[in-house]
């Protein structure tokens, strides 16, 4: 296993979109593993292969409270089929440290995908771990929370975002 570097906004990676993982391969499962020691690492909640460069149709979420067991999941050629009600909350992301903004999201999604083992599953899921779905999804699809909220806040982020980068290559 390994850490990765997790690309932060504007880098233009992070708008491509994942293509469709054919079967799970012994390569898969290690690009799994990697993503979970990153993102375990960052520290985060969820983590999408693009947002580590991999245009594969993965992320892995894991929500479980600090004095809970881990309860790692993965999701391998995810899709949303179906939704339910609507809420608005805090979400933060590991492509744009220290941003966190109210995101409108579904309150409940119903999710279809593989697992590690490249098994069919399907889930439930309302709370944390339908808003992380949601969101890691939205990688997926080149799409970023920046995407989810009105102009100036878009500015705000931007800015404060390129801040950071021009920081980062100066010092």
């Amino acid at each position: 296993m390994a850490i990765r570097t997790i690309l932060h906004y504007p880098d233009p990676r992070l708008r491509q979109k994942a293509v469709p993982v054919e079967r799970v391969t012994p390569e898969i499962v290690k690009l799994i593993d990697d993503m979970a020691e990153t993102m375990y690492a960052a520290p985060g909640v969820g983590l999408a292969a693009t947002q580590i460069g991999e245009t594969h149709r993965i992320f892995i979420v894991d929500t479980a409270a600090e004095d809970e067991p881990s309860n790692l999941m993965v999701f391998v050629n995810p899709e949303i089929t179906n939704t339910e009600g609507s809420c608005v909350g805090p979400e933060g992301c590991l492509s744009f440290p220290g941003v966190n903004e109210d995101i409108k999201r579904a309150e409940r999604v119903r999710v279809r995908a593989l697992d590690r083992n490249g098994q069919t599953f399907e889930l439930e899921a309302d709370g944390l771990l339908s808003i992380a779905i949601q969101h890691e999804l939205d990688h997926l699809d080149g799409v970023l929370m920046i995407d989810r909220v009105g102009m100036l806040k878009k500015r705000i982020i931007q800015r404060k975002m390129q801040k950071r980068s021009a920081d980062a290559a100066s010092g």
